[in-house]
């Protein structure tokens, strides 16, 4: 029996609940961060308020989010992430409550803004206790399972939101599912979970909180706010002005956090000797570069109603086979580090996620082929969410691990922040150049498309009656004109054909544009790989320093 005991007692501790809890609580926060896109019209008209009014529930959440993450990720290294996992769930089924029963506009505001204090920082947590209970060889697995829940959830949301909405016909079921979630993950976090912490002397950098959250604040209000005439945005001040005061307070934060850090009892809520290391802003940059790659999936279900002609009401669906193809690449990144080193992992990330991406405009002409290209490049993007950027982040750090984490966090939230805009560009230059598109390709569709439904005579002549008054110079065809034109013909046959020839320019519009995003995409995997390759040299470095510190 004595025996038994102590075997039992030197076993390894299992990490069999923390893993489950974190991976429901990851799951439920990051599936709301996308559930609410396929309710918002609902939301709007239940409030009686405009789509821009509408907007700032993403909007304010996304702040919050921002704010929260390097706040969470300091506090859990300081008193514990059992203790955080527990005041974030907390906040986010009480987010969740109040938006469910919201009784006005400003209410569903604020309750948005709690979700997101709740929800920003459960995957750092959960992270961060991993990097700290776990054996070093078992990290990446368990990161990689992670990374998994978080990816599925955050595609997945939109299509699952749809889902509950159109079965229970009733947007406040989308968030009051979230409250017996979270009232079963405080009852198992109390009974399961045990505390890890990395313990500071000093007290807690409470000017550091308030001057990086105003600085989070208004950099992130600043970025939301640039459209899609990206440079002419930053003569707005709304964009400019917000933009300047972050790069004033974030100029003031580093100041304070040097000198604070230089005390002997000093605890920043920044630690400086993170940030001036080449190694770890490599890696923020490559957080940011997988921010990203990972906005161009937001324009999947455009691509393939507007392309590809799937029904609006299906195309979300279509996020699927991505959704399943990230869960899985997420478990090969957890694997890959653990065989071949994080950067090995972020590198074959890259070049998958970019010949994913690179295969939408090269090759994606039919569902199936559209279905190959977005697994190619879902499984890229899964390499990515989970291990290697966490290992890389918190590499040789014996304390801070939650901090280094929320920043990478912060900055992969600002690529998400970014992209969106400039993918946004590409679709709307192509769409006002549609008029050339008329000019110079409606001709010849038109008439392919005549040759091919053999209309019968009274329709070949209307046709002909059109061509002589276009060619008179009474009719321009460019996307002005087309709609008269088409309102002015009789035969039902010849109407048909003409507005399938306008359809196939518009899709062709819809596909230069969209295939500007997927280049571009491709172009970010590109520069993430050359990033990761930086890395190389950094790390030796690193590894050099603690070798010689040891």
């Amino acid at each position: 029996m004595a025996k038994e005991r102590i075997a039992k007692e030197n076993r390894p501790p299992s990490h069999a609940w923390a893993m489950l809890l974190f991976s429901v609580g990851v799951f439920m926060a990051q599936l709301d961060n996308g559930i609410i896109s396929s309710a918002l019209t609902t939301i709007n008209r239940h409030f009686d308020v405009t789509d821009n009014w509408g907007a700032w529930g993403i909007t304010l959440y996304t702040l919050g989010l921002s704010i929260s993450l390097p706040i969470v990720g300091k506090l859990s290294d300081r008193y514990g992430r059992k203790k955080l996992f527990i005041v974030e769930v907390l906040l986010f089924g009480l987010g969740s409550l109040l938006v469910a029963l919201s009784p006005t506009f400003g209410v569903y505001l604020a309750a948005r803004f709690i979700q997101a204090l709740g929800g920003g920082g459960i995957f750092i947590i959960g992270s961060s206790h991993i990097l700290s209970t776990v054996e070093p060889g078992q990290q990446a697995k368990y990161l990689g399972m992670l990374g998994a829940m978080n990816g599925v959830a955050a595609v997945l949301g939109p299509n699952i939101g749809a889902f509950i909405l159109d079965w229970t016909g009733s947007w406040h079921v989308l968030f009051l599912i979230n409250v017996p979630i979270a009232v079963f993950l405080l009852a198992m976090v109390f009974a399961k979970l045990r505390e890890s912490a990395d313990p500071s002397p000093g007290r807690l950098d409470l000017a550091g909180i308030a001057v990086l959250s105003l600085a989070v604040l208004s950099l992130m209000y600043g970025l939301t706010n640039i459209d899609v005439e990206f440079w002419a945005s930053f003569q707005k001040p709304e964009v400019s002005g917000f933009l300047g005061a972050a790069v004033a307070l974030f100029a003031v934060l580093y100041v304070y956090e040097s000198k604070l850090e230089r005390k002997e009892s000093g605890d920043p809520i920044l630690p400086m000797g993170l940030i001036r290391q080449p190694r770890y802003l490599t890696v923020l940059l490559i957080g940011a570069l997988s921010g990203g790659m990972l906005a161009a999936m937001i324009f999947i279900p455009g691509f393939v109603e507007n392309v590809l002609g799937i029904p609006a009401e299906k195309s979300g669906y279509w996020m699927t086979p991505l959704a399943l193809a990230s869960g899985v690449g997420a478990g090969m990144g957890g694997a890959l580090v653990a065989k071949r080193g994080p950067v090995f992992a972020v590198v074959l990330s890259g070049v998958v996620a970019a010949a994913g991406f690179a295969l939408i405009p090269l090759w994606t002409e039919t569902r199936w082929e559209f279905v190959v290209s977005s697994m190619v490049a879902g499984t890229g993007m899964g390499i990515i969410l989970g291990a290697p950027l966490n290992i890389l982040a918190t590499e040789g750090l014996e304390a801070n691990k939650g901090t280094a984490l929320a920043s990478l966090s912060l900055l992969r939230q600002v690529g998400m922040t970014i992209a969106p805009t400039i993918y946004a560009g590409f679709l709307a230059r192509s769409y006002n150049r549609i008029g050339d598109l008329f000019a110079t390709e409606f001709p010849g569709i038109l008439q392919e498309n005549v040759e091919r439904a053999n209309l019968p005579p009274e329709a070949l002549a209307e046709l002909g009656e059109i061509g002589r008054r276009m060619a008179s110079g009474a009719e321009t065809v460019d996307a002005g004109h087309a709609g008269e034109i088409l309102a002015s013909i009789q035969h039902p046959a010849l109407r048909e054909v003409v507005d399938a020839s306008a359809a196939e320019i518009t899709r062709m519009a819809a596909q230069n544009g969209y295939s500007g995003i997927y280049w571009t995409a491709a172009a970010i995997g590109a520069l993430t790989i050359a990033a990761a390759v930086a890395l190389v040299p950094l790390r030796r470095k690193l590894a050099a320093r603690m070798t010689g510190s040891a």
